[in-house]
């Protein structure tokens, strides 16, 4: 089975903090995501979102994870990974026997989390993970082509702003200093100065800024340039 379209994950997570993190995050790597309202009954909301994956806490209100493993079980074979602060190798087990099919430990890394969540797909679905990095609605960098969409159109770049794009897209929301940027433009075998360097990135800006209405790159004083957050 192929999925076609956005991958729709859902989290049951009752850490308002910690569910908003991972939202935010896989969202920016183009997924659909979607939380739990009634946490005593959390397969209404599976029923209703019906992901392709499901995120799952151990610690809930009213029943415990493997309670709702064991009911989204019954009737669905929807790929679980628990994530809990729970670490004993007890409830790893006990994981697994209800259903799951992977268990990440808090405090974990996000993108831990995002390689799991990948290679799960991968094994479930025979899915290539998207060379696509959403930046907002209708708004999308295509990797593998350096191509910047919205709305179905195509932002009209030279080389050297594709690559300053690429370069900011791959490195987020990290800083990416002057000096990396003019060398990712240098392995292209063109030369570019301090200057060079700055007109191209204002031009970059203005052009964003006509295309899709965001110039979405930011200056970090003294350090570099990186992709501002559109959440």
């Amino acid at each position: 089975m192929i999925v076609e379209g956005k991958i729709r994950i859902l989290i049951v997570e009752d850490d308002e903090i910690l569910l908003r993190e991972i939202c935010t995050f896989l969202r920016r790597w183009g997924y659909e995501t979607g939380s739990v309202r009634d946490f005593q009954d959390i397969l209404a909301d599976f029923s209703r979102y019906q992901p392709h994956l499901v995120l799952l806490d151990i610690n809930l209100p009213f029943f415990d994870g493997f309670y709702w493993c064991s009911k989204i079980r019954a009737v669905s074979n929807v790929p679980i990974v628990f994530i809990s602060s729970r670490g004993d190798d007890r409830d790893k087990i006990m994981g697994i026997a209800q259903g799951g099919d992977d268990y990440v430990e808090k405090p974990f890394r996000l993108e831990l989390l995002k390689a799991k969540v990948e290679a799960i797909l991968r094994r479930t679905y025979q899915y290539t993970v998207s060379d696509r990095v959403y930046l907002g609605e209708e708004l999308y960098f295509e990797s593998s082509v350096s191509a910047l969409i919205y709305k179905g159109q195509e932002a009209e770049l030279t080389r050297s702003e594709k690559r300053i794009l690429s370069r900011l897209l791959k490195d987020r929301p990290n800083v990416v200093t002057r000096e990396e940027l003019m060398m990712e433009l240098w392995s292209t075998d063109e030369f570019v100065s301090d200057g060079t360097l700055t007109t191209l990135v204002s031009r970059l800006r203005s052009k964003l800024k006509d295309f899709c209405g965001s110039q979405m790159i930011a200056t970090r004083k003294g350090q570099g340039y990186y992709i501002e957050k559109n959440d």
